[in-house]
């Protein structure tokens, strides 16, 4: 059934998946605050700052009013950087009129609180006004979706209905929806492999090459799945989209802004210089700080994120903090599998 979705955040991503919203037969409603922007949805159906050259479909509506947007919607689509999550989430208990499912499509920890995105809605929402949260993740550059390229994520809720809902109002030919009823799992993976991008980033900036960038992504993984099952996540999730499928993609591409604003890391330039040349929100930076707290929360070895933080927060060279990394205590490397899955080692080795 065609319905009025409501998707708050008119970046990349939440254009892109207006786009495919819209593919499905849904009206969108595409809200930010930049009127200019707006306008140029509504007026040449381009976002020119987020996508350019592609088309968006004639039943996207940009508005920069929230009570437009909001209005009589069962399901919005929260689209905003993790940063703007509780600011937005409390504009719209004061705008909506009736319960809402909101599907969350950012990838962050808060730091300080350690609260996942779906925790954070949860707590800035009454249940009077929140019906369910959905989270959706995968390995998806909107660049990628807006061009119809084959895409694959997958959606979680503590609400089996809400995630089949979800699925169904997203799913088409291009744009293929799986369930997933691990929501810790969904979440910590789509946040912490921003991380491991920056690593990789800087890795490729300092020239290491492929090998380096494997070692990173492969042990990245672990540094995730470990955390990850600490907090109550199912290990299994790691192996999916959300875990290496995200990680993936998100390591390898230049789409990809973390990748990216490592890479500048890599090739010398400062935070701050990167994070304004970038022009957009670099979600791994805050979310190591957050991954950093987390690791001393659980008491989790995490020696990628701590190199990562050390670049970031403590101006280490680049390069220092990989040599340290490389220097560490010789493992076996099968220690950290048996500790995700609970393993005895005599059973595994």
């Amino acid at each position: 059934m065609t319905e009025k979705i409501a998707v708050l955040g008119a970046g990349s991503w939440g254009t892109a998946l207006a786009l495919v919203l819209a593919d499905n037969g849904h009206d969108v409603f595409l809200w930010a605050k930049n009127e200019e922007r707006m306008n140029e949805i509504n007026r040449s159906h381009t976002n020119s700052r987020y996508l350019p050259d592609i088309l968006l479909p004639q039943n996207i509506t940009g508005t920069t009013s929230l009570h437009e947007a909001l209005a009589g919607v069962d399901v919005v689509v929260l689209a905003v950087p993790t940063k703007a999550i509780r600011e937005v989430a409390a504009q719209i208990v004061s705008t909506v009129q009736k319960p809402v499912t909101v599907v969350h499509v950012s990838k962050g920890i808060e730091p300080d609180s350690l609260l996942r995105i779906s925790e954070m809605i949860e707590q800035e929402m009454p249940a009077e006004v929140l019906r369910h949260v959905v989270v959706l993740s995968g390995p998806s550059h909107a660049e990628e979706v807006s061009l119809r390229h084959p895409t694959t994520v997958t959606v979680s809720s503590k609400s089996q209905e809400a995630a089949q809902k979800t699925q169904d109002l997203f799913m088409n030919q291009h744009f293929r929806v799986y369930t997933n009823p691990d929501i810790i799992g969904v979440e910590i993976g789509g946040a912490l492999k921003n991380i491991i991008a920056l690593a990789a980033g800087i890795s490729d900036g300092l020239g290491y090459g492929d090998n380096a960038k494997a070692a990173l992504i492969t042990r990245g993984l672990a540094e995730i799945a470990r955390l990850g099952t600490k907090m109550g996540a199912n290990p299994l999730t790691f192996s999916g989209l959300a875990g290496i499928g995200d990680l993936i993609v998100t390591c390898t591409s230049v789409h990809s802004r973390n990748w990216r604003a490592g890479n500048m890391l890599g090739k010398g330039q400062k935070l701050d210089e990167v994070l304004e040349n970038m022009g957009m929100v670099v979600e791994g930076v805050r979310t190591t700080k957050a991954a950093h707290q987390l690791s001393a929360e659980y008491d989790v070895q995490m020696p990628i994120t701590d190199a990562l933080y050390h670049v970031l927060f403590e101006q280490q060279d680049p390069k220092k903090a990989v040599d340290e990394l490389m220097a560490r205590v010789k493992k076996h490397e099968l220690e950290d599998l048996i500790n995700v899955l609970g393993m005895k080692q005599d059973e595994s080795i």
